[in-house]
């Protein structure tokens, strides 16, 4: 396994070594690996995706012990600044959630995974690319976790990548989102999470009047606002909404500090099948936003989204 490709070794102290796995080609992504010793073939890897930051090492040391617990690899890809500036809405300048399959293509013949789908996570910027990523290709993700996005593409008629719709006069791979991938999006079980303090607009933070207005004014309540909106779409096709709510206790706009303090590696690798006990009690969160006052509070100013 791994032998076409050099790697390096982390002398850090996880419980699975973490080993970078540099970009076999022009079409491909360098990526960090964490991967157990004995590898179960029959639960899908965990595909964790990095915010602008860039830090893909972080993602798959933070959640390597959890996964490497139930014989599960983590692959972190790295979006490099110069070739992937605008990674995060997918579709855009050499296609992100191409090179990703590409990658995903390159670690299977090396027998890194061996299941039809795999679980995906995204943290800020990769929230955004991982949600994205799900609508273009919902039949190759089992699980979805959003953590912490800046914004979404909404499930309405706006023009991508606000909503689902191409924009006029432009041809856009986002043209590929039709109806069936939209219900088969819906399907899968997506965790929304954010922390309860995520409630700053810096300056990574897409504002203006049209997306406060649709989405909210910070992290927060985006978060909440773009969970209802699945629910409602879901409950519009008679299907059973699949999307739950989870606020961060004691966390802001920090990847460890959600891990380390409010377990957010529980929630993107639960125990066994199930759901973490944050997540089986997110229905209640999801209605009535009652896991924090900052939530509830966050709420209380923007009561006009669906619910």
């Amino acid at each position: 396994m791994l032998q076409a490709a050099p790697y390096t070794m982390i002398p850090s102290e996880p419980v699975t070594p973490i080993v970078y796995r540099p970009e076999a080609g022009a079409d491909e992504l360098p990526c960090w690996l964490a991967l157990p010793a004995r590898m179960a073939s029959d639960t899908p890897p965990i595909v964790a995706v990095h915010g602008i930051r860039r830090n893909a090492r972080q993602q798959a040391e933070l959640l390597a012990e959890r996964a490497s617990a139930s014989g599960r690899a983590v692959i972190a890809p790295l979006f490099d600044r110069g070739r992937w500036p605008r990674y995060q809405q997918a579709v855009r300048r050499g296609r992100a959630d191409l090179a990703l399959i590409a990658l995903m293509e390159a670690l299977r013949r090396q027998g890194i995974w061996r299941t039809q789908r795999f679980e995906l996570s995204g943290f800020s910027g990769g929230a955004q690319f991982a949600h994205r990523f799900a609508m273009l290709h919902p039949h190759l993700v089992a699980r979805l976790t959003v953590a912490s996005a800046g914004w979404y593409t909404f499930p309405d008629a706006a023009p991508f990548p606000y909503g689902l719709s191409v924009r006029p006069g432009r041809p856009d791979p986002w043209s590929a989102v039709g109806e069936n991938n939209i219900k088969r999006f819906l399907a899968i079980p997506i965790q929304v999470c954010v922390g309860a303090d995520d409630t700053l607009r810096d300056h990574s933070t897409r504002t203006g009047p049209a997306i406060d207005a649709q989405q909210g004014e910070h992290r927060l309540v985006r978060a909440i606002r773009w969970t209802r909106a699945l629910k409602a779409s879901a409950r519009l096709r008679d299907m059973t909404p699949r999307a739950t709510f989870v606020a961060l206790s004691a966390c802001g706009h920090d990847f460890r500090q959600c891990v380390l303090r409010g377990d957010l590696d529980r929630i993107i690798v639960p125990d066994g099948d199930q759901q973490t006990e944050r997540s089986r009690s997110e229905p209640h969160c999801a209605s009535d936003c009652d896991t924090g006052k900052r939530a509830s509070a966050a709420q209380a100013r923007f009561p006009g989204t669906p619910s």
